[in-house]
Parts: C-alpha cells; sequence; structure tokens
C-alpha cells in the first residue's frame, strides 16, 4: 500500500524545506532507513531517510524546490501502484498549518528520528594500481553521481575513510586563474535567491530588532592575567584552550551569580532559566548558527573548548542537528578573530542578552598612576529591556570583567 512522505519538520523554527538534493528516483527502490534526500532547513542541510520499504513512485518537491512542513514530499508504494486517489486526497487537505498542529498534539516524531547521520559501514575501492581506498557507502554514491573521482578526495573520517562531507567539500583542483566574466568599465551583476537558513535569520533577527527594544552595555577587560594564565594551561600540552573558551566560562559563571540575566522573553512573561546553556555564534556559507554548550558552568575550559571545536566542524560539514542549536539561554558572538575590536549584536530571541567580543589590543593602560603597556579587550552587552534593565547588565558585566581578569576564580 502506497504511503505519503511529508515534508519533515526538522527544527522547531521550520517553516518549509528545500530539497537539496534527491538520492531516489522515481522508480527505483526504496528500503527503510536509506537515504532519500537531502532538506535544507532554515538552521542546516541535513539527511533524510526513508521510513518505507517499496518503489519511489512520485516526488512531489523537486530539487531545489521549497514546501511548506507536512506538504507531500514524495509517495512510496508497490511498482505500477495507482496514487491518483491518494494525490487527490492530499490536495484537499487541510491547510498546511492546521495538520502540522493536528499532527504535533497527536502524533510527535523527534526530529533526531527523522534525521539520522551517516552509517559507519566502510566499503574499500581498489584501483588498477592495486591501492584501495575506504570509503563509506554513502559518499561512494555521491562520488559516482558527480562523476567525482575518490582518488583525488581527501578523506577526513576515521583512519582517513571518505565521508559524506569530504565529497561535499570537494572543489576540483584547477590551473585556471579565476576572472570576472564581464569586460572591464561593463557594469553587471550576479543574484541568488535567500536559503533557507538566510530566510530564518532575516525574519527572526528582524523581529527582534524592531519588537525588541535593545539597549547596549560596553566594557574595556584588561587580559593581561588571561594571556599568562593560557599560556601556562596550553604550555602543559595536554588541553589547548582559546580565549573565547575561557570566555564562555567566565559568562557562565558569571549567569550563575546573575540569574536575572540568564532569562527568556516568551509570551509576554519572563523565564528565569535554573540551567545555564551558552549558545556561540558560528559563521558558515550560508550565514549564521548558533549550536549551544549545554550546562556550561559546570564544565572545565578544555571540556568547553572541546564541545566548542567539535560544534564548529559540525557547522562548516552541516552535520548539526536542531538538538545541537535549540536550548540556548545566552548566546555569545566573537569577532576578535577577525581583528574587529568593538561591535554590538542584535539579541537572538528568546534570549534576554547577546554578547558581543572583541579582539584583543595591545593598548596602553593606567596601572598604579603610571601608563604602561596593557593588552585590552572590549565587550558589548546588548539586551532586550523588557526583560533586563541596565543595573542588571552592568552588575553583570562587572562580574564577568571580574572573571576574565582573574581566571584562577574559574579554576578553584
Amino acid at each position: 500500500m502506497a504511503e505519503i512522505v511529508r515534508m519533515p519538520k526538522l527544527s522547531d523554527t521550520m517553516i518549509e524545506g528545500v530539497v537539496a538534493e534527491w538520492h531516489k528516483q522515481v522508480g527505483d527502490s526504496v528500503s527503510e532507513g536509506e537515504l532519500l534526500a537531502e532538506i535544507e532547513t532554515d538552521k542546516a542541510t541535513m539527511e533524510f531517510e526513508s521510513f518505507y520499504d517499496g518503489v519511489l513512485l512520485h516526488i512531489g518537491v523537486d530539487k531545489g524546490g521549497a514546501a511548506p512542513v507536512n506538504s507531500v514530499l514524495a509517495i512510496i508504494g508497490d511498482k505500477g501502484e495507482d496514487i491518483k486517489a491518494l494525490l487527490t486526497d492530499a490536495a484537499n487537505e487541510l491547510p498546511t498549518a492546521e495538520v502540522k498542529e493536528e499532527k504535533a498534539v497527536s502524533t510527535p516524531t523527534p526530529a533526531v528520528e527523522m534525521a539520522k547521520t551517516e552509517v559507519t559501514e566502510t566499503v574499500t575501492v581498489e584501483h588498477s594500481d592495486g591501492s584501495r581506498i575506504f570509503v563509506s557507502p554513502l559518499a561512494k554514491k555521491i562520488a559516482e553521481e558527480r562523476n567525482i573521482n575518490l582518488s583525488m578526495v581527501k578523506g577526513t573520517g576515521d583512519n582517513g575513510r571518505i565521508v559524506k562531507r569530504d565529497i561535499d567539500n570537494y572543489v576540483p583542483v584547477s590551473n585556471a586563474t579565476p576572472v570576472f566574466s564581464a569586460p572591464a568599465g561593463t557594469e553587471s551583476y550576479t543574484e541568488e535567491p535567500f536559503s533557507q537558513m538566510r530566510k530564518a535569520i532575516a525574519r527572526t533577527l528582524s523581529a527582534s530588532k524592531y519588537e525588541a527594544p535593545h539597549f547596549y552595555l560596553k566594557m574595556e577587560v584588561n587580559m593581561d592575567n588571561a594571556i599568562a594564565a593560557r599560556k601556562t594551561i596550553n604550555a602543559k600540552g595536554d588541553v589547548k584552550i582559546s580565549f573565547n573558551d575561557m570566555v564562555v566560562k567566565a559568562v557562565a559563571n558569571a549567569l550563575r551569580k546573575h540569574p536575572k540575566v540568564n532569562v527568556d522573553y516568551v509570551n509576554d512573561t519572563i523565564r528565569y532559566n535554573n540551567h545555564i546553556h551558552i549558545g556561540v555564534a558560528v559563521a558558515v556559507p550560508d550565514g549564521l548558527v548558533v549550536p549551544v554548550i549545554k550546562f556550561a558552568d559546570s564544565k572545565g575550559f578544555a571540556q568547553i573548548g572541546s564541545e566548542v571545536k567539535d560544534m564548529v566542524v559540525k557547522a562548516k560539514t552541516k552535520k548539526l542537528t536542531p538538538q545541537d542549536m535549540q536550548g540556548g539561554t545566552f548566546a555569545i558572538s566573537n569577532l576578535g578573530m577577525y581583528g574587529i575590536e568593538d561591535f554590538t549584536s542584535i539579541v537572538n530571541p528568546p534570549n534576554g542578552c547577546i554578547l558581543s567580543v572583541g579582539g584583543i589590543k595591545e593598548t596602553p593602560v593606567v596601572k598604579n598612576g603610571e601608563i604602561v603597556p596593557g593588552n585590552v579587550m572590549k565587550l558589548s552587552l546588548s539586551c532586550d529591556h523588557r526583560v533586563v534593565d541596565g543595573a542588571t547588565g552592568s552588575e553583570f558585566l562587572q562580574t564577568l570583567k571580574a572573571y576574565l581578569e582573574n581566571p584562577v576564580m574559574m579554576i578553584v
């Protein structure tokens, strides 16, 4: 019996999805758990596997096409089965919003079950020279579809195994120097449609900027002691931490002392979060994602650093799951590595605050009445005035400054 495969809701804010790639075509056999398509959501591009065995009888959304959540993505059934009645019934269903609400109440499906990661099975490809290449079945299939020579791809999986992200990130080597196609003196431009992620950024942050009354608090922090502490920790060789790791830990500790900053604005209420989940903004080609370090106040520099590095890799390779990006109670945006000294950010709803972190700059400072060289980092706290007041934010920044200027306080 034919079954409708619907556009999955792969994130809490997803309204529609775009089919980035079909891995099956009409007439192909499909097994339960087999990769069916890649779906671009407002937060990431995720692999979507079939829940049914059968033959792909109908594709409801072409590659590159967008469709609302719960609309007909595909139909899987028996070979030759008549699906006209099924398509007619689907066309006469309730509007998407009503169907989504009904499904949310009666048959909730966790996104983690709908977006399974690449399996760890490995196959080998042997070349005429006797050399062998280890590659996942999925990566091998995609490489064949794209006519990519696996011997030209560097594997980043275990023991050099080639996985899907390696195929996705592969760029053919070319000796040609890229040039502008338009002759000198000619006006030209290119356009590209908004990705689902860019649409979400525009929608969410526009609403935040115009609905939330922002105000900004700025403070300078002397990072001399932090620089010395980091150097000592990294010299041991066991772990390597970054200044960003220290900032995340300091923010988490400061939030524990100032719970009125660890808040969300939800339906005209202030939600005081007893847990501390720090969202760390990560730039990706399509825009910006904010993976979350959960229970950050209970973790040390090394664990925070390890989790941040893992999240960055997952973000760059489009492996972040909705669970990786949900539940943040406070956010940090650090542009110091780009040479930015001072900037402000837009609050990421429903959070009440976001911290902007600039780079460390050597500059003259006053110590004991004398001007001496110092290393200064500028912080800017953006606050939603509906839930956080100036005095509350200022006290939080003072505590944060104390932690960063005296890192030993975060260790003892």
